[in-house]
């Protein structure tokens, strides 16, 4: 099956090379979201990967009230657009709220629905009217192919430039596994399909007031789904993921992305 969505210069799909979605879990100041950006647009070009930088600027579902949630839209608008105009690069944020969909839309390149508000109707329908591409996560909760109707509620707007990332799925509590056939059911519907590598490793809520993670599978997901057909792969870094603000536990150090990217490039190249 055919099938591609463009966004910008950076075209995502069937007979397209793999593409790097990247970034920190939230902002947590300028110099530090700047200082991984500029890391892997170098990286990226180096290995000639085109790359979309992630970073969100709140995060709404954190497991504790008293978690870190970021800048806020306002300020982390504003860091992100000065970080797209200085390297030239594509952003992805995601939105929690229709209020904020419209002030994100001016500077996000492509929209993020997070996983837990894949079935919030009202919600999607208000992101695809804004015709911005989108990547909807696939809920923890869902069956791949519960995806075509998700999907099919962007659709309806007009917007088909869709993506579709995979991120796991529960098992049991505190605890998620892949299945890759899903790479393949998701990507037979007939969009592009990322792979979330580090939020696949995460433990939902393993640290009670925090979620916990193995990041050393990361990589070991990554070069999986690749093969299995992803189109992209999604990878939350940080400089030092211990002392992370959100997500360290699932997060990758920034200074081994560059190894992995080029085992993964070897593998979509060869498949």
């Amino acid at each position: 099956m055919n099938y591609s969505v463009q966004i910008g210069d950076i075209p995502i799909g069937h007979g397209f090379p793999l593409i790097l979605i990247s970034g920190p879990c939230v902002i947590e100041n300028y110099d530090t979201t700047f200082h991984i950006a500029s890391y892997l647009n170098d990286v990226s070009q180096q290995l000639d990967i085109p790359f979309i930088f992630k970073a969100s600027y709140d995060k709404a579902n954190r497991t504790s009230i008293h978690s870190f949630r970021g800048p806020g839209i306002e300020k982390g608008l504003e860091i992100l657009s000065n970080i797209k105009a200085r390297l030239d690069i594509k952003i992805l944020s995601d939105v929690h709220g229709i209020n904020e969909i419209a002030r994100a839309a001016e500077v996000v390149d492509i929209l993020q629905i997070p996983a837990f508000l894949c079935r919030q109707t009202d919600f999607i329908v208000e992101i695809a009217k804004t015709k911005k591409p989108i990547n909807i996560k696939k809920g923890q909760f869902l069956a791949p192919w519960d995806m075509a109707n998700v999907v099919e509620k962007i659709a309806s707007t007009g917007n088909d430039r869709i993506l579709v990332t995979e991120r796991g799925t529960l098992f049991g509590y505190n605890n998620l596994v892949v299945d890759f056939r899903g790479i393949k059911i998701m990507r037979d519907a007939g969009q592009p399909v990322i792979f979330d590598a580090t939020h696949s490793t995460q433990l939902p809520g393993g640290r009670s007031t925090a979620s916990d993670g193995q990041r050393e599978f990361a990589p070991v997901l990554a070069r999986a789904a690749v093969a299995a057909g992803a189109d992209g792969v999604f990878m939350e870094v940080h400089k030092d993921p211990d002392k992370a603000l959100c997500d360290g536990p699932n997060s990758l150090k920034l200074d081994t992305i560059g190894d992995l990217l080029e085992q993964l490039k070897s593998i979509r190249d060869l498949i």
